[in-house]
């Protein structure tokens, strides 16, 4: 079995997710950003990440699911700011299946990954107190993905592959 992750990171944080996953797979694998990926053709299965950016799936990654997937066994990893838990991540994890409707999506993982200062700096500044509201909670992100969260990405691989082999 030939197992790829693949994954769009600013902060390091999906990165650091995408090689917790990578480490725990089992058989011939590879690793690569997203924008390194033409196609998913070889691969029986394909774990594909990214961070929430504006409450939205990034732009490259939506048509990396929408145009790359269909037929294909996948994985989805997500890294965003709020704890885990947070209403708004369920219409994230919707939209991915939405996305990449044409794709047998195997399983979802997200976790909180850290707030990078320069967005908690434009957030605190924002006229929405929603915004302002998320920009407070910046500090509480400092070093997450924590261990705790690299453990459950390992685990979240281990289980997505099973489904496969």
């Amino acid at each position: 079995m030939k197992t790829l992750v693949t994954y769009f990171s600013q902060t390091g944080n999906t990165k650091k997710i995408a090689e917790a996953i990578y480490g725990e797979l089992e058989g011939e694998k590879e690793i690569k950003p997203i924008g390194e990926v033409a196609n998913l053709e070889g691969y029986d299965l394909a774990f594909v990440g990214f961070p929430i950016m504006q409450f939205d799936i990034p732009a490259k990654v939506k048509t990396f699911l929408s145009e790359k997937t269909s037929g294909k066994n996948l994985g989805i990893f997500m890294t965003h700011a709020v704890p885990e838990g947070f209403e708004a991540i369920h219409s994230w994890t919707g939209s991915c299946a939405q996305v990449a409707e044409g794709a047998n999506i195997l399983g979802t993982f997200e976790c909180q990954g850290e707030l990078a200062q320069p967005v908690i700096d434009m957030l605190l500044k924002a006229d929405d107190p929603q915004m302002k509201a998320f920009g407070e909670m910046g500090p509480s992100t400092k070093g997450q993905p924590d261990e705790s969260r690299v453990q459950k990405a390992k685990e979240f691989a281990k289980e997505v592959q099973v489904k496969v082999q």
